[in-house]
C-alpha cells in the first residue's frame, strides 16, 4: 500500500539517480530516479513523494506537486481624488450599573407602589414555578450500549520448585545428564554422547560408553517429568480464574503422560484441574456468546466477526440463529458505498469466521483499490463467493491462508561496558566471552555446579565422562 512521505535530497550518483532520506531524520532512506524529480532539483530540497512500502524496500512512485507558498495575496487599490483626512473618535463614559439612577432622597419610580404587607400572600402559598427542562425535548439521544469488559487472561508462569529439588538430590556429575534428558528426552542424550565421542576420537582420547549414561537418563527422566508437571500444575491452580484456557488445557493434557500417571502424588491434582477446565470452558462459552450479541446490539459488526472466529474451544458449533443475525449484519456492512479500507478489515476477519461461506454481498465497492484486490486474492480459497465479485478465480488445491499477525517490535539490547579492575588496568582481553569448544561439547560430562555445591576442579572432557559413566 502506498503512502505519502516528505523526503530530503542528499546526493547525486553517476548513474543519474538521487539518494534521499526522510526530512529531518536519518531513516527511512533510499534512491529515487532523476526522471521523477523536477528539473531544478538540488541537494537539500524537501519534496513530498508517493512511495510504496514492501519487503524489498521503499519504491518512489511519483513526486507530489506542492503549491507555491511565495504567492502573495491580491490587494484592492482605493482610487479617490480627495485627500485623506484622519478621524478622531471619543467614546462617552458608561455607568457601572445599567439600572436607572434615582435620588437617594426621593422614592423609586421604576416600579409600582407597594401595598400593605398583610395583604401579600406568604411565600409558601405561592404556586410553584414551571421550570424549563434542562435539555430540549426534540433532542433525544439513543442509549449507548456498553460492551462487557473482560479481564485479560494470564499466561502460565511455573516456578522450578519441584524440578530444582530433584536436581539437588542427584550427584553433581549426573545433573547435566538429567537436564539434557529433561530438555529433549533420551534422543537428546544420545546425540550429545555421539558428538562428544567424535571430539574425543579426533583428539586421540578413548571414547565413552553410552550404555551407562543412557541407563542413568532413563532412571532420572520419570522423576523430572513428574516434577516439571507439578510445577506447572501448582502455578495453574493458583491462577484458575484468570489463566489462559490454552495453558490450562495443556497442563491437563500433560497429566495423561504415562510417566506422570504412574505417580500417585499427581492424581488428585490432575482430577481437580480437569474439573476446573470443564467449568472454565462452560463459563467462557457463555461469555463468548454474550460478547457477540452485545457487539451486534452496539452495531460493532467487525468486533462481532472477530469474536466469532475465536471460540474458547476448537470445533464448537456456532448457533444457527446467531449466525443468521451476524450474516445479515456483515452483508449490510459490505455495501457498494463502503470504503475499501472497511472491506479489507471485514474480509480479514470474515475469512476465519464460521459464517464466511454464507455471506454474499450484492456487489463490489464503487472504489476498488489494489490493496483490496490483493486482500481478496489472498483470502480467495476461504471466501470464493466474494472473490467471484472481483473476477478472481480460485485455483483447485490452493493453499489456505493464515490470519495476519502484527509484527513484533524489535528489541535492542545494549551491552554493558566491562568494569575496570581496582588498580585501573583494563580487564584481561585474552579470556574469551564464550565457552571454548572443548567445554561446549562436554556439556553432559562437565555439568554446572549448583549454588550450594562447591565448584569442581578443571578436568578434561574424557575424565568427566568416565566419572559419570562409573557413577551410572
Amino acid at each position: 500500500m502506498s503512502r505519502r512521505l516528505e523526503i530530503e535530497l542528499t546526493s547525486t550518483r553517476e548513474d543519474g539517480t538521487w539518494t534521499w532520506r526522510a526530512a529531518g531524520a536519518k531513516v527511512p532512506k533510499g534512491v529515487v530516479e532523476s526522471s521523477l524529480l523536477p528539473n531544478e532539483s538540488k541537494i537539500g530540497d524537501v519534496l513530498k513523494i508517493e512511495a510504496d512500502f514492501d519487503i524489498d524496500g521503499i519504491t518512489v512512485l511519483s513526486v507530489v506537486p506542492q503549491r507555491d507558498k511565495s504567492q502573495k495575496a491580491t490587494f484592492l487599490q482605493l482610487i479617490d481624488d480627495k485627500p485623506f483626512t484622519g478621524v478622531t473618535e471619543k467614546l462617552a463614559k458608561k455607568s457601572k450599573s445599567d439600572r436607572p439612577q434615582r435620588d437617594k432622597r426621593g422614592p423609586r419610580t421604576d416600579r409600582p407602589a407597594r401595598t400593605d404587607n398583610a395583604e401579600r400572600k406568604p411565600r409558601t402559598e405561592r404556586p410553584p414555578r414551571d421550570r424549563a427542562p434542562r435539555t430540549p425535548a426534540d433532542k433525544s439521544t439513543a442509549p449507548v450500549v456498553q460492551l462487557p469488559h473482560r479481564p485479560v487472561a494470564k499466561r502460565l508462569k511455573p516456578n522450578r520448585k519441584h524440578r530444582s529439588a530433584v536436581l539437588q538430590s542427584l550427584p553433581v556429575e549426573q545433573r547435566s545428564v538429567a537436564e539434557r534428558a529433561l530438555a529433549g528426552g533420551i534422543r537428546a542424550v544420545r546425540e550429545a554422547i555421539k558428538t562428544q565421542n567424535a571430539q574425543l576420537k579426533a583428539e586421540g582420547k578413548p571414547e565413552v560408553k553410552a550404555d551407562g549414561l543412557i541407563s542413568m537418563a532413563q532412571d532420572i527422566l520419570p522423576k523430572l517429568r513428574v516434577a516439571e508437571w507439578l510445577d506447572k500444575a501448582e502455578a495453574a491452580k493458583s491462577d484458575l480464574a484468570l489463566l489462559d484456557l490454552r495453558d490450562l488445557r495443556a497442563v491437563v493434557v500433560g497429566a495423561d503422560d504415562p510417566m506422570v500417571v504412574r505417580d500417585e502424588t499427581t492424581r488428585s491434582l490432575a482430577t481437580e484441574l480437569k474439573i476446573a477446565l470443564k467449568q472454565r470452558q462452560e463459563t467462557e462459552m457463555t461469555q463468548w456468546l454474550e460478547d457477540i450479541k452485545a457487539a451486534l446490539a452496539a452495531t460493532r459488526v467487525l468486533r462481532a466477526i472477530k469474536l466469532s472466529g475465536e471460540p474458547p474451544k476448537a470445533g464448537v458449533l456456532f448457533p444457527a440463529d446467531l449466525g443468521q443475525q451476524l450474516t445479515k449484519a456483515t452483508a449490510d456492512s459490505l455495501s457498494n458505498e463502503a470504503s475499501s479500507d472497511r472491506w479489507i478489515a471485514i474480509l480479514e476477519a470474515l475469512a476465519f469466521s464460521p459464517i464466511r461461506t454464507s455471506v454474499k454481498p450484492l456487489g463490489a465497492p464503487q472504489a476498488t483499490t489494489d490493496a483490496l484486490r490483493q486482500t481478496v486474492k489472498r483470502l480467495a480459497p476461504l471466501i470464493p463467493q466474494i472473490a467471484a465479485l472481483f473476477a478472481i478465480e480460485v485455483k483447485p488445491g490452493a493453499q489456505t491462508p493464515r490470519p495476519l499477525r502484527p509484527p513484533r517490535p524489535k528489541r535492542e539490547f545494549k551491552r554493558k561496558p566491562k568494569a575496570l579492575k581496582s588498580d585501573g588496568a583494563k580487564p584481561d582481553s585474552a579470556k574469551p566471552d564464550s565457552v571454548s569448544s572443548e567445554h561446549a561439547n562436554s556439556d553432559l560430562a562437565n555439568p554446572t555446579p549448583a549454588p550450594d555445591m562447591p565448584a569442581e576442579t578443571d578436568s578434561s572432557s574424557g575424565d568427566s565422562i568416565s566419572t559419570a559413566s562409573q557413577s551410572a
